[in-house]
């Protein structure tokens, strides 16, 4: 149910977009520029709603429809986007015995290396 309603979402999101992307601006008719844009009034100030107004209303309420119902089935106790509830938990092993770590070796001496003699020039 959950895979139908989260494919329907993902559809109707795209198909939202691009139906409001093809819709013409308020006052895009080069008449709206001169005042003739009140000719529709009959209908009221903003005219009659023509098919991709309600073709609009109608993606956007089954948008909203499938945004609640889907946040209702993911937001319900024992759902998770991580790990499925159905998926047994593995019981935790027993530690294991301390084991002690040998000593380690003493570092080796670092040999110095002889000092040089010093040069004719710092004889002086």
């Amino acid at each position: 149910m959950t895979v139908f309603l989260l494919i329907l979402h993902v559809f109707v999101c795209i198909a939202l977009i691009i139906i409001v992307l093809l819709q013409a601006g308020k006052g895009a008719e080069i008449g709206a520029s001169f005042g003739s844009g009140s000719s529709q009034t009959v209908f009221g100030a903003t005219g009659g709603k023509n098919f991709m107004t309600r073709l609009t209303t109608g993606a956007a309420v089954i948008f909203m429809l499938t945004s609640l119902i889907l946040a209702y089935f993911y937001g319900q106790p024992g759902s998770s986007s991580v790990m499925p509830a159905n998926v047994p938990t593995p019981a935790p092993m027993a530690p294991a015995p301390a084991e002690q770590a040998p000593a380690a070796p003493a570092p080796a001496e670092v040999e110095k290396a002889p000092a040089q003699a010093p040069t004719e020039g710092e004889k002086k």
